[in-house]
């Protein structure tokens, strides 16, 4: 039964993988194995009821495109299983539902990290007058102190915001990606600026994000 999990491509034939499972097992370490597929399983069902909680809750937003006019175009990276936390439905097709806009298309943003960015910034642009003030709200923007005329500091603000840390982990996935980003960040991984840079780069990511979601609003 054990080997009938198994995936199919494999090296070894089911009579060797059966005959590696034998061994001396405790019945202390086997009770606890069993505590622990237990709570794998209960904590499969609640992300599973997440998951469908998350579904029925986007399918109450009113459509911004028609998918029979205009469908959804095929993601620049196919996968053929789901990635991480990844939940079973259609995410990617209910986002760009409900914003009309596919922002996987951006070189950085995963499905995931688009669910984390509209929850927390929401579809209405117009709530940021300016890319300005979008990117000081991120905390992803220079915050100078000036002191006698002259700039002592301009680290960026400590903010604890999820779409912050969306838009810092995009960076990061695009700066490993096959883009122009990517080769701009190897640039400057041994560059005394590549704090700064790469803060900017981030900052580049939610100026794209927030210039298509008000060119489609």
């Amino acid at each position: 039964m054990a080997t009938a999990i198994i995936p199919f491509r494999r090296l070894y034939s089911s009579a060797e993988i059966a005959a590696a499972l034998n061994g001396d097992y405790r019945s202390e370490h086997v009770f606890v194995l069993q505590q622990e597929l237990q709570l794998y399983d209960v904590y499969q069902t609640q992300i599973a009821a997440c998951d469908r909680q998350i579904q029925e809750c986007l399918s109450e937003f009113s459509d911004k495109v028609n998918l029979n006019q205009s469908p959804l175009p095929q993601p620049k990276h196919i996968r053929h299983k789901p990635q991480g936390n990844e939940p079973a439905f259609d995410l990617r097709t209910h986002l760009y539902r409900i914003s009309g806009v596919d922002f996987t298309a951006i070189d950085g943003l995963g499905i995931l990290t688009v669910q984390t960015i509209i929850s927390e910034v929401g579809l209405d642009p117009s709530r940021f007058p300016t890319i300005k003030h979008f990117t000081s709200w991120l905390g992803l923007c220079p915050s100078n102190r000036i002191t006698g005329g002259k700039v002592k500091s301009s680290k960026t603000r400590l903010v604890v915001n999820p779409a912050t840390n969306a838009f810092r982990m995009a960076a990061q996935t695009a700066g490993k990606s096959n883009s122009a980003e990517s080769c701009f960040l190897s640039s400057l991984t041994f560059s005394p600026g590549y704090t700064q840079s790469y803060h900017c780069y981030c900052s580049e990511v939610g100026t794209n994000f927030l210039s298509t979601l008000d060119f489609w609003r």
